[in-house]
């Protein structure tokens, strides 16, 4: 599923699950839904999910604002309203860069052993 550039899709993690931890693969969908449906309550209460080593979902409440019809240049109000947001850890920011924990980058070394290595 990884560096393929392609839409991990609900049947893609039901898959996952199902080679991985050894589940049925109606107990793998099961699952996945589950999983999926109560992270989307939750933020429907308005609640912050954190999965470590992940990052964090939360809803964010932007308030009444004053837009612009593109076309026309006419003011229109945008009404008030929630929008989820999400923030990757600092974990998942270090793999998606290809670092390691330690800030080095998978294979090298790290940016302060290489100024070290110079002196």
């Amino acid at each position: 599923m990884a560096g393929t550039g392609k839409t991990v899709t609900r049947v893609d993690l039901c898959e996952a699950v199902y080679q991985k931890v050894g589940l049925s693969r109606t107990e793998s969908s099961a699952f996945v839904e589950l999983v999926l449906k109560e992270i989307t309550d939750c933020l429907e209460r308005g609640e912050t999910v954190k999965l470590s080593s992940f990052g964090s979902f939360m809803v964010r409440k932007k308030g009444q604002r004053i837009g612009r019809n593109p076309k026309t240049g006419t003011e229109v109000p945008i009404s008030p309203r929630r929008v989820m947001v999400f923030k990757p850890s600092a974990i998942l920011k270090q793999r998606i860069n290809g670092q390691q924990a330690n800030g080095k980058m998978n294979g090298e070394a790290a940016p302060s052993e290489l100024s070290a290595e110079t002196e």
